[in-house]
């Protein structure tokens, strides 16, 4: 376990097990958001993010939490030797998002760029929800166990998981 892509839906907790999981483990955590947005919440520019994400990927070792741009998501999902999918069910990430709002407006959520709104980020997360099941969907998950053949692939599908995870899986 040294390449880990952690992924699934927005609001499904993803930036608080890739915390803890760096604590755990010493490996550098990279927060996708703050690669793809500038402090402003501005997108940063494809060229720049494309040599950044590169550069992440070609080190020794990485936990990158996010999905992207779907290209860098592809590059991830072939370089990590780990993948971890969190696939809580709907009505959690819209309520995680909700909270993450509410929490949101007396401080900065887990993972969340600096500088960028809130309230911004939650609609266009709540858009993003709406669509997920046209991704994260059956063929998706068989693309994902077809890939574990050659790779540790972990699927969290509810909240005491999620909140076990590191517990449970680094030894």
């Amino acid at each position: 376990m040294n390449k880990i892509a952690v992924f699934g839906k927005p609001g499904s907790g993803k930036s608080t097990l890739s915390k803890a999981l760096a604590s755990a483990t010493g490996i550098p955590l990279h927060q996708l958001d703050s690669i793809v947005y500038k402090q402003n919440g501005e997108l940063v520019d494809a060229s720049a993010f494309d040599k950044t994400h590169q550069d992440i990927l070609s080190s020794e070792s990485w936990i990158i939490d996010g999905f992207g741009p779907m290209g860098s998501f592809n590059q991830r999902l072939e370089a990590a030797d780990t993948l971890v999918y969190v696939d809580l069910p709907y009505i959690t990430s819209y309520w995680f998002v909700t909270k993450r709002l509410l929490k949101g407006l007396y401080v900065k959520p887990e993972g969340w760029p600096d500088g960028s709104s809130v309230m911004k980020g939650t609609l266009e997360s709540y858009k993003a929800l709406r669509l997920c099941p046209k991704f994260w969907n059956d063929d998706f998950i068989g693309r994902l166990e077809a890939m574990s053949a050659t790779k540790s692939l972990y699927i969290v599908r509810s909240v005491s998981e999620l909140n076990n995870f590191v517990q449970r899986t680094i030894k």
